[in-house]
């Protein structure tokens, strides 16, 4: 296995709902679903095995967006 492809595996952070939820100051599961189902802005997860994980960056992305949208 090469180095870069070792590098590159540590470069996505994946998030639980859990910790998503706590990243947003422990907003509840239906907020987090209403999120995903009413902003389309929202980062979508993936799925494995039926639970969602989110891509760090793709949320530190949306985070700007949110502050603009909140003033």
């Amino acid at each position: 296995m090469s180095s870069n492809y070792a590098g590159r595996s540590h470069n996505r952070q994946y998030l639980t709902s859990k910790q998503v939820r706590a990243r947003y100051g422990g907003i509840s599961d239906m907020s987090l679903w209403r999120w995903l189902n009413d902003n389309s802005d929202f980062p979508q997860p993936m799925r494995i095995n039926g639970r969602r994980f989110w891509l760090l960056a793709e949320l530190e992305a949306w985070e700007p967006v949110r502050k603009q949208e909140a003033v």
